[in-house]
């Protein structure tokens, strides 16, 4: 249980930075840190069917609170944008074999 209850934790502590990191105005950084804790809380999922029924309890109330938290978190992160857009420029070098030169 000790092990199930630091990667919970863990997912915690990546959740936090990520909070963090939006208060600093690093969306990146905040997306990376959810991106950690989204690993953690996976492998707490596959690790479920193992858990006693002890264990679920205690670990599927801690991370579902650590769920709730990332999901409110990961909603105030800006959404990457496209800068511009513009047509592709043809290199006339595409198309040459770069064995025949």
């Amino acid at each position: 249980m000790d092990q199930l209850l630091k990667l919970t934790a863990d997912a915690g502590v990546e959740v936090s930075a990520a909070e963090t990191a939006l208060e600093d105005e690093m969306p990146q950084a905040a997306r990376d840190a959810l991106d950690r804790a989204d690993d953690i809380l996976s492998e707490l999922r596959e690790r479920w069917p193992s858990m006693s029924a002890a264990e679920r309890s205690v670990i599927g109330d801690a991370a579902g609170a650590v769920r709730r938290r990332r999901d409110a978190i990961s909603a105030r992160v800006p959404v990457r944008r496209v800068l511009t857009d513009a047509v592709a420029e043809v290199d006339p070098e595409q198309d040459e074999d770069p064995e025949a030169a």
